[in-house]
């Protein structure tokens, strides 16, 4: 699965037909832009559902709020670009909850059309467009405290091997790993919900074989990791 990473910036993005079949087109971008995919950030609040006005409301910091707005205009102006509309005019909705069947799984677009997967990290998003389930990660590189804390949370041959290798190395390497399996844990539509210890995706230069997807690692900035999770047919 070759996969080349688009960048999104302050121009309306060339996104073509959207992925078809086994396809996935994957894009970047910088949450710190004032213009994003042709349209101010400071208007993008006009892009976005109730629902996305709302959670932008409830973020804090001025930081966070604005990430969260330029990510969420990026999306619903690739998403729109790929079903014709006009960004605002692009319905999303929740699907059933694969644990307990509520309406709060993976977000799609209402009527189908394209699967998509958004994922964010201090100032920098990827976002994943698809025909089938789709899911993807990018992931900093954490602090040794926080290798730590999860390091007895993960597939115990994970963990095995984070602990094989010296302290200074398991940041880099617990980045890939987990950006692989939240990868795969979107495209699921579960998340967290039942842990992180499945599925087993390793910490070597290639992910593990995952049944039922294909998982690929992504080109990243320095001191990130990201990788896609691509449902494969029954």
């Amino acid at each position: 699965m070759s996969t080349y990473v688009n960048r999104l910036g302050g121009d309306a993005p060339r996104t073509g037909e959207p992925p078809a079949g086994e396809g996935v087109a994957v894009w970047s971008l910088d949450t710190t832009l004032d213009v994003v995919g042709g349209h101010p950030v400071e208007e993008g609040l006009s892009l976005l559902d109730q629902g996305e006005r709302e959670r932008c409301g409830r973020f804090l910091r001025p930081r966070d709020r604005h990430r969260y707005l330029v990510s969420h205009v990026a999306l619903r102006v690739l998403l729109g670009g790929y079903l014709g509309l006009a960004p605002q005019e692009v319905a999303l909705v929740r699907e059933e909850c694969p644990c307990c069947g509520a309406p709060h799984g993976r977000p799609a677009v209402a009527g189908g059309g394209v699967q998509f997967s958004l994922s964010h990290s201090d100032d920098l998003a990827y976002l994943a467009f698809a025909a089938v389930p789709v899911g993807v990660d990018v992931e900093g590189y954490p602090s040794p405290a926080a290798v730590a804390d999860i390091l007895g949370t993960l597939h115990p041959a994970e963990t095995a091997e984070l602990t094989g290798v010296p302290e200074a190395e398991r940041q880099a390497l617990l980045a890939r790993l987990w950006a692989r399996k939240e990868a795969c844990l979107k495209g699921i539509g579960t998340g967290l919900a039942r842990g992180v210890a499945e599925p087993y995706v390793g910490s070597g230069p290639a992910p593990a074989e995952v049944p039922g997807w294909r998982l690929k690692d992504l080109p990243a900035p320095d001191a990130y990791a990201a990788a896609l999770a691509v449902r494969t047919p029954a």
